[in-house]
């Protein structure tokens, strides 16, 4: 047994972080399925569904910085703008900053739909149970932040 407080070898750290993307797949592919099987109650793909999330967390967003920000292409991320401004949860407004790239924002209706999933989720969440303690759910957070760090430099353009 590993003492838990001392960092871990190149090696063993490689190790158990395998078993994180063991689990972190078929996470996302299970929540994934559940946005879909929600997607006729609340009509929300799940690229607009992150779309929506960006502009509810961060305010309005040009194209190419909604693309960045999740490591998407700008032509996906149009195609998901577009999905949600024909379902008039976002607008495009004018961009002081750059005049060829409009600001993306959420509209009303957009921003009762992504808290309207918010709140579905939040409900389901508190349902995980178990003994789980917030130095708990602070490690999960930072492993995953780190892992993630190491991909930050992938161009998907």
């Amino acid at each position: 047994m590993t003492n838990t407080d001392t960092p871990l070898m190149p090696d063993e750290l490689a190790d158990r972080l395998t078993e994180v993307f063991a689990l972190v797949g078929p996470l996302y592919r299970r929540v994934h399925r559940k946005v879909e099987q929600a997607q006729p109650i609340e009509g929300l793909s799940v690229g607009v569904r992150a779309v929506l999330d960006l502009l509810h967390q961060h305010g309005p967003m040009t194209v190419p910085q909604l693309g960045r920000s999740q490591t998407l292409s700008r032509q996906f991320v149009q195609r998901m703008v577009n999905d949600a401004a024909a379902q008039h949860l976002v607008e495009a407004t004018p961009n002081p900053a750059h005049q060829r790239s409009s600001l993306i924002r959420l509209t009303a209706d957009g921003t009762a739909a992504i808290t309207a999933v918010h709140a579905r989720e939040h409900a389901a969440l508190r349902q995980v149970g178990g003994d789980l303690t917030g130095a708990d759910v602070d490690a999960c957070v930072h492993v995953l932040t780190r892992m993630l760090a190491l991909f930050d430099d992938v161009d998907v353009n």
